[in-house]
């Protein structure tokens, strides 16, 4: 048995869990300026902000040309 790395570093879920805790009390904004409702939407704010601090976080997906 081989034990697995983590994907993610403990800053980047405790960021998407303060993000993700920030939404509920409608407290979360978007870059623009709007409320974030949307779950996805909010983690995908937590990781960037992880990122930028330098948390052990994978790249963003590429978008694959067709």
């Amino acid at each position: 048995m081989h034990t697995v790395m983590a994907r993610y570093s403990k800053k980047a879920g405790e960021k998407v869990e303060e993000n993700l805790h920030e939404m509920k009390e409608g407290k979360l904004r978007s870059g623009s300026g709007k409320k974030v409702t949307n779950r996805k939407q909010a983690i995908a704010i937590g990781l960037s902000e992880a990122r930028k601090e330098g948390a052990k976080v994978p790249a963003k997906k590429k978008e694959k040309n067709q």
